[in-house]
């Protein structure tokens, strides 16, 4: 182990996004986070400077909507894995219950074991949680699911805890190799894995499930509404309720049969007639 490790604290001013960028954030370092009421802190062995970039670029294409004040420091070595995984709590969602490998399963409950430092989703954020809740009354055994944009894994997880086939995909390679890693973690397989997005999908599938931000699910419209079989179920989430509007224009062609909301962020289940 080294002697130092460096330490990228960011402040933001918006605290309803603190979870949203730590998210972003556990996506692509790999390493510990702890998240406070108004900032995270990312700690690890190596240089630090490309989280920074690319939450700087993520805000950027936000409209610079979150203001977030950036501090980098050198500091010497400690225990902080173990620091983190003291801060981590698991969490149930509908049926599910969400827990890092260092907790224990619950009896009664779905169990999905996620450590979240790997990749998006934990179960914590908003988004997360309510597609979860909606996953558990909506997948059925034997069902052909589709999750985009799949992070960790924990959607298609859940799915495939209920029995349904399940084909994720992403377009970041660390969430691809973090959703093998929790499968695997979970003794489940999946159908397909790939690095990419929903226009590479094969035929039509019963439930197609997408967590990610309102400009993204505007733009992959077409090969959303392809991938959804006649009848087939549409949950759309991480949708802040701001854009709601502007997403809701675009799935018109769908019917609206649920919608969820949990702080400010939107979850919306849609039928495809």
């Amino acid at each position: 182990m080294r002697n130092q490790y460096y330490e990228l604290t960011m402040t933001l001013k918006e605290t309803d996004f603190v979870e949203f960028i730590a998210d972003f954030v556990a996506n692509i370092a790999g390493d510990g986070l702890e998240i406070g009421r108004d900032h995270i802190i990312v700690r690890s062995e190596n240089d630090l400077s490309h989280i920074e970039e690319a939450v700087s670029t993520l805000v950027g294409t936000l409209g610079g909507a979150i203001d977030i004040v950036y501090k980098m420091e050198k500091k010497e070595n400690e225990d902080w894995i173990a620091s983190y995984q003291n801060s981590i709590e698991p969490i149930e969602a509908g049926e599910f219950y969400i827990y890092p490998s260092w907790y224990e399963a619950k009896e009664g409950k779905i169990n999905i074991k996620i450590d979240p430092a790997l990749a998006f989703g934990s179960g914590h954020h908003a988004t997360t949680f309510s597609c979860l809740d909606v996953i558990g009354t909506n997948v059925h055994k034997g069902q052909r699911v589709l999750d985009v944009g799949c992070g960790s894994g924990i959607l298609g997880l859940a799915a495939r805890k209920l029995g349904a086939k399940v084909e994720l995909c992403d377009t970041d390679p660390i969430s691809v190799d973090s959703c093998e890693q929790n499968f695997a973690l979970n003794g489940v397989e999946y159908d397909e894995l790939w690095e990419g997005s929903a226009n590479q999908a094969q035929g039509e599938y019963d439930v197609v499930i997408v967590n990610i931000i309102a400009d993204v699910l505007k733009f992959i419209v077409h090969d959303l509404t392809r991938a959804t079989r006649k009848d087939g179920i549409l949950i759309l989430s991480g949708i802040l309720d701001k854009k709601e509007e502007q997403v809701t224009q675009v799935y018109k062609g769908f019917e609206l049969v649920e919608r969820k909301q949990k702080d400010e962020w939107v979850t919306l289940v849609y039928k495809k007639n």
